[in-house]
């Protein structure tokens, strides 16, 4: 039985060829960049973080991993503590120590490249009541790693766990593990809404009625596509966790990661309240430098108009709570 490949939106192609990976390596040779700059390391809130089951909280380990507290429950997005990537070492310490990390009930992988699977992460977080969510086409190979409490999703399928409703949405991306695996299971970003707002689908809180988390969307990797005025378009969305890094040589990532002037335009396109930037300043994926990063997406932030309030960029093991009081206004 031929097996099943997975494809973008308009069956955008992210395949380089040989050719093009010999002129990458012979342009990084020729740069010249400064690494100095480091993403600082915030003294992680452990205590609060483990008694905590009533706000909503958004920690960033490093990379696209976070620690988020939402509707109860403890989930992980994209686990990788690993201490290096292949021949890249760790830039930075994990926000959050991985043996202090309060019991997980929910990881989330968004794809499997290794950078967002670290299968010697998951488990250690891995337990009993850990559900592990993967994209379609990638729950078999959980199982065969040992994790049987693992449900895949298609792009735009829901499904709800405790008081959360998850929703797996469209990147534009790729994945590989090994050479024979190419494309073999999907990709795609979440988002995270409270399950009680099925009940009030137009989202106002009657008299006694609790104020609802805000909407959360976890970008996973992708590059530029029209999928982002989809999301915007299908959801109302408060905090968008966004990536802004391993984008040069744009000529060579441009299919598959946004640079930090199209994750500024993604997060207008699916209409989010605030950003907060990941995949930046951990792994040297690419060329680009996490200043270089920041600064651009600075710029990209000041030529739209949009207020400073309305970017977020957290350091490793800084916590954000987000009250639903507090958000801002649409």
């Amino acid at each position: 039985m031929a097996k099943i490949r997975y494809n973008n939106i308009d069956n955008v192609s992210t395949d380089k060829t040989l050719k093009e990976f010999r002129q990458w390596r012979e342009e990084r040779r020729r740069k010249k960049k400064d690494y100095t700059y480091k993403v600082p390391n915030h003294p992680p809130q452990l205590s609060y973080l483990a008694g905590n089951r009533l706000d909503t909280t958004i920690t960033w380990i490093g990379h696209s991993t976070f620690f988020l507290q939402y509707e109860g429950l403890n989930i992980i997005t994209d686990p990788i503590w690993a201490r290096r990537l292949g021949f890249e070492k760790r830039i930075g310490q994990p926000g959050i120590p991985l043996s202090d990390v309060p019991p997980v009930d929910l990881i989330l992988i968004s794809h499997s490249h290794y950078d967002h699977l670290h299968i010697a992460s998951i488990r250690k977080l891995y337990r009993a009541g850990t559900t592990i969510i993967v994209p379609e086409g990638l729950k078999r190979k959980m199982a065969r790693k040992g994790f049987p409490n693992c449900l895949e999703m298609k792009w735009w399928e829901e499904l709800t766990l405790g008081a959360v409703k998850l929703t797996f949405v469209p990147t534009q991306h790729w994945t590989r593990r090994t050479p024979f695996d190419t494309n073999s299971s999907h990709w795609g970003g979440y988002v995270l809404q409270p399950a009680e707002a099925q009940k009030h689908p137009e989202g106002e809180e009657g008299e006694g009625q609790r104020k609802l988390p805000p909407n959360l969307y976890f970008a996973g990797d992708s590059g530029f596509f029209p999928g982002f005025k989809e999301i915007g378009s299908r959801f109302k969305l408060h905090v968008a966790l966004m990536p802004i890094g391993a984008y040069e040589p744009e000529w060579f990532m441009n299919s598959q990661h946004v640079n930090p002037e199209e994750a500024v335009q993604a997060f207008l396109d699916v209409g989010a309240e605030l950003m907060i930037p990941m995949h930046f300043g951990t792994f040297r994926l690419a060329d680009d430098t996490a200043r270089e990063a920041l600064d651009r997406m600075e710029l990209a932030r000041v030529a739209q108009g949009i207020s400073g309030e309305r970017i977020r960029t957290l350091g490793y093991g800084e916590t954000l709570v987000v009250h639903p009081e507090e958000r801002l206004p649409g």
